[in-house]
């Protein structure tokens, strides 16, 4: 079995020696940490014969979700709850729950969630809702079958011109092209439009930013596609395999705005 985080996956795929052959003797593999893009979730079973079993959870609260050992381990989601928890989604200033098929923020409650933050109750308080849930600060969905699917971190979502534009769907989409290894979306100050949308990408191949903002064009609304997109050697990452968006905003905060 083989415990990972995305990047682990990402460079075995990189490897041509990762064959079917080489996981042969494995009985699992295991992703979690941060989420798996569809296109690398279908990419691994087709080279390895293997589907990649996703899963969610968090320092204070554990597992919360995962997909079934047996069953459909769907690319792209979490699984549904684990036994135990509760699990909703919520409009994140109101706390109104939304109906399946709604983004909102990620809430959960169960034996599994900590009580809180030592001698911080503030932010204990702040971070629960009034009848025991705790919000997560993920942004998700749940589909009519009672899958999750992660789309973001709120602090990560874009808000360009008044709209939401949350970076996982434009990163689903570049993920799936074949001139893109990796592809990190974030937002940057813009003095028209607040934020503006911004690709910064590892190519696979020749590089064209140009041509891929006119084929985004085509299969997302104007407003979600990046206004630029730039090309780097490798993508900030903490020790856990997570990119750090938040270095990518300081990075290039003054994008547009000349500062």
């Amino acid at each position: 079995v083989l415990m990972g985080v995305p990047t682990f996956y990402i460079r075995l795929l990189a490897d041509d020696r990762f064959t079917c052959e080489a996981a042969a003797k494995m009985r699992l593999f295991v992703s979690g940490s941060a989420p798996l893009s569809a296109d690398i979730h279908r990419a691994f079973e087709q080279r390895s014969g293997h589907r990649v079993l996703e899963r969610y959870g968090m320092t204070e609260t554990g597992m919360l979700t995962s997909n079934p050992y047996e069953g459909e381990r769907r690319a792209g989601y979490v699984g549904p709850p684990l036994p135990g928890v509760e699990l909703r989604i919520a409009e994140a200033e109101s706390g109104t729950v939304l109906p399946r098929g709604e983004v909102g923020i990620v809430e959960v409650k169960g034996p599994n969630v900590f009580k809180g933050y030592w001698q911080m109750p503030e932010k204990t308080a702040a971070e629960f809702r009034a009848d025991g849930f705790f919000i997560t600060g993920d942004m998700g969905v749940i589909d009519e079958q009672g899958y999750v699917q992660l789309v973001g971190r709120e602090k990560d979502l874009i808000i360009s011109g008044g709209l939401n534009v949350y970076p996982a769907e434009v990163e689903a989409v570049l993920d799936e092209r074949e001139d893109v290894a990796e592809a990190a979306v974030i937002g940057v100050p813009h003095p028209d439009l607040g934020e503006a949308v911004v690709a910064v990408l590892r190519p696979n191949g020749l590089f064209d930013g140009q041509a891929i903002r006119a084929a985004l064009r085509k299969e997302l609304a104007g407003f979600k596609v990046p206004k630029e997109i730039i090309a780097v050697e490798d993508l900030p990452r903490n020790t856990m395999g997570k990119i750090q968006k938040k270095l990518l905003r300081e990075q290039y905060a003054g994008l547009f705005t000349g500062e």
